[in-house]
């Protein structure tokens, strides 16, 4: 048994979703189980200590849950970074490449001041996409990524060294071999 598999054993992996080949780590059963769930956010926050950041952003959706658990346990506060078009006041974006077209992360423009050094957390990354976008849009604004946190790491889909690559300093509770 290695380090964090009492939880990676709470992950549910469902065949074929959302199409064939593809192996879906469905993180909900891991938050739906009382320990498993606080476990996870102790160990993050744990890991986040050290990397001094003045706020938590959480990519949407399933980062907003980790994001804000491990914002309230840091004492820190919450920036949600969205999908296009779900912020209800000014945003600034930026827009990144998917398989099949483009989507578009956004905050809000008086989210988190320029200097700032903010966490970014997700449940997972994979080809790192929708984070690599998220860590431009707030350098974008002066602000530095002093880390970025997920429970999985896909690691066969590059996503954490791409943002290795960036420059932004990544941890993983666990990775699952495949995609």
């Amino acid at each position: 048994m290695t380090a964090n598999d009492d939880l990676r054993q709470l992950v549910r992996t469902i065949p074929d979703f959302p199409r064939p080949g593809i192996q879906f780590r469905d993180i909900t059963t891991l938050f739906g189980d009382a320990w498993g769930f606080g476990e996870t956010v102790r160990r993050l926050a744990a890991a986040a200590r050290d990397s001094d950041a003045q706020v938590v952003a959480g990519i949407e959706a399933r980062g907003f849950i980790l994001g804000g658990a491990i914002a309230a346990a840091l004492g820190l506060g919450f920036v949600p970074v969205r999908k296009r078009g779900k912020l209800p006041y000014q945003t600034i974006g930026r827009d990144y490449e998917l398989e099949y077209g483009q989507d578009r992360v956004e905050i809000h423009v008086d989210a988190i001041a320029s200097g700032a050094r903010v966490l970014l957390v997700d449940d997972l990354v994979a080809t790192g996409g929708t984070a690599l976008a998220a860590v431009e849009l707030f350098r974008s604004v002066g602000v530095e990524v002093a880390a970025a946190m997920f429970v999985i790491d896909l690691p066969e889909l590059g996503g954490a060294e791409l943002l290795r690559q960036a420059g932004v300093p990544v941890t993983s509770l666990f990775a699952f071999a495949g995609h």
